[in-house]
């Protein structure tokens, strides 16, 4: 007997969290995130494969390694719920096919999230997956608007290149790095060119929410202060795919009815 999907999702969720939890964690060390046994972050033993439960394995050890007893960073338990989170949060919106499509793209912006989060990077592992997912996330389902989504993702990587270049000359830094042009690239060739517009208003205004609330608590903010916007742009992205599916569906008005 097939498992249902929303029952697979669930059970996949915690697992795709601490992939992207390790990625996170990697990034930057040169270590793949693919390949290489897990060790504990303290003591360099390698964890055992019944020690890698998602969340499981974390409340049975106690927070802490087998070996030394020295804390598990409290970041591999918080990714894995977060995936779960996400996964249940989209199935407040739909079920089928859609659950599916948008936990593999929930999760996938979260993993994005946390590296610009935590590295000021999107890497290109990530963000052209995203990318080569919503392409054909849109032949699949969305066949009469691949040129639209095509588009898209074009023209969002353009106009973000094109502002990256224009802050240069003018402040003579960045303020938009490549990796926000192929996020936001990703995002047009999931969400479509009607999109666009919302997604970079939502991603700039709860940008700007941030960096006020960050202020509030006494952040010096001023011209000079590093952001990363991945995060706000993934956030976006989440925003519209869920709540948004009337605009990004429009040229398909039968997909929702197969999807859900």
């Amino acid at each position: 007997m097939m498992l249902p999907i929303w029952l697979f999702m669930l059970i996949l969720a915690p697992i795709a969290g601490s992939f992207l939890g390790v990625i996170v964690r990697r990034l930057g060390t040169g270590r793949s995130p693919v390949r290489g046994r897990s060790a504990c972050e303290a003591c360099g033993v390698t964890i055992a494969s019944y020690d890698l439960v998602p969340l499981i394995s974390f409340a049975v050890l106690g927070g802490a390694c087998r070996h030394c007893r020295k804390p598990i960073a409290l970041f591999h338990p918080a990714v894995e719920a977060a995936a779960i989170l996400l996964a249940l949060w989209a199935m407040t919106v739909a079920g089928g096919v859609w659950l599916a499509l948008s936990c593999g793209l929930g999760w996938m912006l979260l993993g994005l999230a946390l590296c610009d989060a935590a590295q000021y990077r999107l890497p290109d592992a990530l963000t052209l997956t995203l990318l080569i997912m919503g392409l054909a996330m849109t032949v699949a389902f969305l066949p009469a608007a691949t040129a639209d989504h095509a588009l898209a993702a074009a023209l969002g990587y353009g106009l973000f290149r094109l502002m990256g270049w224009i802050y240069m000359q003018l402040r003579g830094v960045a303020g938009l790095g490549q990796g926000d042009a192929k996020l936001l690239a990703a995002s047009g060739a999931w969400l479509g060119l009607a999109a666009l517009p919302n997604l970079i208003l939502i991603a700039a205004a709860s940008a700007l929410v941030f960096a006020l609330f960050m202020k509030a608590r006494g952040k010096a903010i001023d011209a000079q202060t590093k952001l990363a916007f991945g995060p706000f742009i993934a956030l976006a992205t989440w925003l519209i795919w869920l709540y948004g599916q009337d605009d990004v569906f429009k040229f398909s008005p039968y997909l929702l009815t197969v999807l859900k």
